[in-house]
């Protein structure tokens, strides 16, 4: 079995940030990256700066300005066809296999201000999101399927740790009981596990995103879990708990995204 490196990165727009990508592909060399929020076109992916860092297979769900996801890697590609989690139609997901096992790289709606689906439409349309892939994965479970791994930003920071405070941000979005116990239903009926936990335990605290508001974001460290890594049931036997990083050095720089990588390496039956 082939060891199997792969990272998920909301990279806030592909292009603004192409060197930063580049730059931590050289440094850490993983086999498939999953950006979300490229922010462009399939026609305006900087196709060539990933090909040039070593990267020739890339599937690309874009979108004008806004949203997008791309699984590249350096490893062949099957495009399958991902499964239809958003209401809108908008560029959210990007599902293929790699080695063996299948990737599902989401970006989950942020879901606006208000935690009130009545009068929020934003917030309506995350929950639906929820409840699709509570729906489908469900459904693939029961079937004969391929190891799989989902990853991305999911935008629902689930535990208690995963926020810098439980009790200051139950009434805000991303933290909500609404959507934890969606995203619990998820992982339960799914037959998932998150990584993160499983790796690192209940009582630590981890962030993968800390806002861009912050005059210093690591002197506050008001962080949340955002960014996520699953498996199924097929795919967690093969899973080195031990790997799971996240890459918190890339939220500073220059010209970061409010989010950093988070990564794992496991072992690929293809």
């Amino acid at each position: 079995m082939t060891d199997l490196h792969i990272v998920t990165w909301n990279i806030n727009s592909v292009r603004l940030r192409i060197d930063r990508v580049c730059s931590f592909l050289d440094a850490t060399s993983p086999d498939v990256l999953c950006l979300q929020e490229i922010k462009c076109r399939e026609g305006e992916y900087p196709l060539k700066a990933f090909q040039k860092a070593g990267y020739e297979h890339v599937e690309i769900a874009g979108q004008k300005g806004y949203h997008g996801v791309a699984t590249v890697s350096r490893y062949p590609l099957q495009r399958l066809d991902t499964p239809e989690f958003c209401m809108h139609g908008e560029a959210r997901g990007v599902a293929v296999k790699v080695r063996g096992v299948e990737v599902h790289n989401l970006y989950v709606p942020a879901g606006g201000d208000e935690p009130d689906p009545e009068i929020n439409p934003k917030f309506a349309h995350k929950l639906d999101f929820i409840d699709r892939m509570d729906s489908i994965y469900t459904t693939r479970r029961a079937g004969n399927a391929d190891p799989l791994i989902v990853v991305g930003d999911l935008n629902i920071a689930p535990e208690e740790h995963d926020v810098w405070s439980h009790k200051q941000l139950l009434k805000v979005v991303s933290h909500t009981p609404i959507e934890v116990d969606g995203l619990k239903r998820i992982i339960s009926n799914g037959g998932f596990t998150d990584i993160a936990r499983a790796a690192r335990g209940p009582d630590e605290k981890l962030y993968t995103w800390w806002s861009y508001r912050a005059r210093d974001w690591k002197a506050s460290n008001r962080g949340r879990r955002l960014d996520h890594i699953w498996s199924d049931e097929r795919a967690t036997p093969l899973v080195e708990m031990g790997s799971y990083t996240i890459h918190e050095e890339d939220r500073g720089g220059e010209k970061p995204s409010d989010h950093c990588p988070v990564a794992i390496r496991m072992k690929a039956p293809g």
